[in-house]
């Protein structure tokens, strides 16, 4: 996305849940803002995403289109899209 602070984090932990995930994307965006707020997310692992309906042309991924059309700013990439968080700056 354009204009977007993009962050990849590389994690060596066999026992990486979207759980674990969640929590170092939270810590790193509170680390660039003092209030993250998260708009969507991927987890590439089992193909879920949020928000759970589709938008926009079919371009995209419906949680890309949903968070850029609310101003998503931070990417978390954590293991190469294994899971995708993205978060609005405020």
């Amino acid at each position: 996305m354009v204009g977007v602070d993009n962050i990849k984090l590389q994690v060596d932990d066999p026992a990486l849940d979207f759980s674990k995930a969640r929590d170092l994307a939270k810590g790193k965006a509170g680390e660039r803002c003092n209030d993250p707020m998260l708009l969507s997310w991927h987890n590439g692992k089992t193909g879920e995403f949020y928000p759970r309906f589709e938008c926009g042309s079919g371009d995209k991924p419906p949680w890309i289109v949903f968070a850029e059309a609310r101003g998503g700013n931070l990417t978390i990439d954590i293991n190469d899209g294994e899971y995708i968080f993205i978060y609005l700056k405020l």
